[in-house]
This record gives C-alpha cells, sequence and structure tokens, in this order.
C-alpha cells in the first residue's frame, strides 16, 4: 500500500503549554489534527471552568490564519475543587474531562491530589454527571520503583476507586505497561486507555543505552521492550478501548539537557508519519483510522470527523526538523531512529 486515506485524526493528549510555546507548537498539531484534548498543567494551573475559559481563548487566538481546530478543555484536579464549579463547565460544553495528576507524577503536578479521600466529592458528582476523568497513573510514594509506578497505581489507587464508584468514567492516560494493557481489556465498561505515539516506538534503553539521551526521557517512563510490545499489540488490534493520546509535551532545550532535566517528548510534527510506521510493520495499517480517528470519539461522545487526510508512502524518507525554534526557545522533536516514508498529504 503506498497511499492511505482516514478521517480526520484527533489527539486525546497534548500539552500545548502557554504563551511563546503556544504560539510556536500549535501549528503543528493544527495542521494534522481536527480536536485535542488540553492538558492543563500550566503554571498556575488551569483549576477552574473561568480558568479554562481565559485559556481556550489563548490556544485559538495562537492558531495559524485558516486552521480549523478545536481544543478540549480540561480541568486540574486539586483537593479544593469545587463539584459546582466542575458540573457548570461540564453543562456549558466547555470542559470535556478533569484531570488527575497524583502530587509530584511529572511536570507541573506538585499541586495535584495527594489524598483521594479529599477529592472524593468531585468524583462522586463527575460520576453522576457523566464526565469522564483522565488519570495519570502513576504513585509517587518514594519507595516504589520509577519502573513499577503504573502497576502499584493499578493495584492501590485506580481498581479501588473504580470499585468504589463504578459509573465513574476513567481514561487511563499514557498507558505504558502490560500490566496497565491487561487491565483495560479486564475492565467490564467505563475504562479506556491512550497510547502515545513514542511509548509505542522507543523502550527504556533509548534513554540510557550509551549515555542519558534526554530528549527520550518522559513520565511515565518508556519501559522494558516486552510492555512496548504489549502496547503496540493494543493499538494495532482495533479494539476500541485503545486511542491515541501523544502526550506530546514541548520543552525547551535547556531544560531538557541539564543535571536534572524536564520529561517530555515532542511528537507532534511527525506523529503521523510514526504511526503509519508502526502499523505498516506490525501488518495493520488497515486499523490506523481506528486507533487515530475512531476510538476516541466514541469514548467521549463526540461524532467522527467528516474531514479526510491521505497519507502517502514515498520510495525515499521524509525529513522532519530536528528541531523546532520557538519565542520560548529550541525544542528538539522526536527522533524515531528510524527513516520515515509515510507523509500526510490531504
Amino acid at each position: 500500500m503506498t497511499e492511505l486515506t482516514i478521517r480526520r485524526p484527533d489527539d486525546w493528549h497534548l500539552h500545548l503549554r502557554d504563551g511563546a510555546m503556544l504560539e510556536g507548537v500549535i501549528g503543528d498539531t493544527s495542521r494534522h489534527f481536527a480536536r485535542a484534548i488540553i492538558m492543563p498543567n500550566l503554571v498556575p494551573p488551569v483549576v477552574t471552568t473561568a480558568d479554562a475559559r481565559a485559556y481556550r481563548e489563548r490556544i485559538m487566538a495562537a492558531l495559524p490564519k485558516g486552521d480549523r481546530f478545536e481544543p478540549l478543555m480540561t480541568l486540574y484536579l486539586t483537593e479544593h475543587t469545587s463539584p459546582d464549579d466542575v458540573e457548570d463547565g461540564r453543562k456549558s460544553g466547555l470542559i470535556t474531562a478533569v484531570k488527575l495528576y497524583p502530587a509530584g507524577a511529572t511536570t507541573n503536578s506538585h499541586g495535584g491530589v495527594r489524598d483521594i479521600e479529599k477529592a472524593m466529592p468531585v468524583l462522586e458528582r463527575m460520576a453522576k454527571i457523566g464526565l469522564p476523568l483522565c488519570v495519570h497513573g502513576e504513585v509517587t510514594t518514594p519507595e516504589v520503583d520509577i519502573f513499577d509506578r503504573e502497576a502499584v497505581f493499578i493495584d492501590t489507587v485506580l481498581d479501588p476507586l473504580r470499585k468504589r464508584l463504578p459509573e465513574l468514567k476513567v481514561t487511563m492516560e499514557h498507558v505504558t505497561t502490560a500490566d496497565g494493557v491487561d487491565y483495560i481489556k479486564s475492565a467490564g465498561s467505563n475504562l479506556a486507555g491512550s497510547i502515545t505515539t513514542h511509548h509505542l516506538i522507543i523502550n527504556r534503553n533509548a534513554i540510557l543505552v550509551g549515555g542519558i539521551k534526554p530528549h527520550y526521557y518522559c513520565l511515565p517512563v518508556a519501559k522494558r521492550e516486552n510492555h512496548r510490545l504489549a502496547l503496540r499489540a493494543a493499538a494495532t488490534s482495533g479494539d476500541a478501548r485503545f486511542f491515541l493520546g501523544t502526550d506530546s509535551a514541548p520543552h525547551v532545550d535547556p531544560l531538557k539537557e541539564c543535571a536534572c532535566g524536564c520529561a517530555g517528548i515532542y511528537t507532534s510534527i511527525n506523529t503521523m508519519s510514526c504511526l503509519a510506521h508502526v502499523f505498516e510493520e506490525d501488518g495493520a495499517l488497515d486499523r490506523l483510522e481506528a486507533f487515530t480517528s475512531l476510538n476516541g470519539p466514541a469514548w467521549y461522545g463526540l461524532p467522527a470527523n467528516e474531514e479526510k487526510i491521505t497519507l502517502r508512502r514515498h520510495a525515499d524518507a521524509v525529513s522532519f526538523p530536528a528541531r523546532i525554534e520557538t519565542g520560548a526557545g529550541p525544542v528538539t522533536v522526536f527522533d524515531p531512529m528510524f527513516p520515515l516514508h509515510w507523509c500526510v498529504e490531504g
């Protein structure tokens, strides 16, 4: 196959940042994607409906002229979040989901939840009104190894929460382990998972072998090869419970290439080319549309996009910039470590 036409995709987990960085990266998403769930971990975070409305206005103002793109806004869950404000945001149509960050789990998560009990009034209201909870599924207790955080979170936080509130709709974001895949598959209902582009391609060797590679460092951190293969099997299976959430997360290079580098990989610019390679390699190009364009909208109760895009396979490798320049500084682009031959062309 040398040409593939699919419905325009959506990104169900995206970091756009703010200010000059927002202006520098948003075009890489709006060029190919119709919608994206926007992460709220700004400084300060997006904690109220009013915050989300103001942030959405800044996103729309930064869109390249002529691009059609819909940001789907989320709220940053804290132990003081107002259930009434969350419900008002849902009723207004502005708020698509609420994001749970365990405190200290990732970038700008220090204001996240430390005691899940203190967030229960909001979670109970969300279950009642049908508002999805997006979770960064890792514990942050220091005695738990960083490579085990996802599995322990499932056992100690997520499974008890789902048993307590079975009607709560939960998205496990950026699943990174076979444990996460198996848990989603075992769930009867109200549980799905997003998978990133980079976790389908790299394992932890990419970060550690031959020297520290800061531009492959992300949270949740890439795991062993068996976990990567489990993610690929889930993504390429066509199973409606799995869909694309790139977790594309730009940081300027000086904040990545330092003694305590930031976690995040920037993939928005070449995600569709990378995914076409992965799905072709696994003999599943006929299921790429489900993963990028159908499963996510179905999960979030939205229609699939009517507009189409076309990917073409070129005999010669296509090129992407090694880094992009933004008003905030240079951002290194994800290098999949293999030549890319697929490119979006319409």
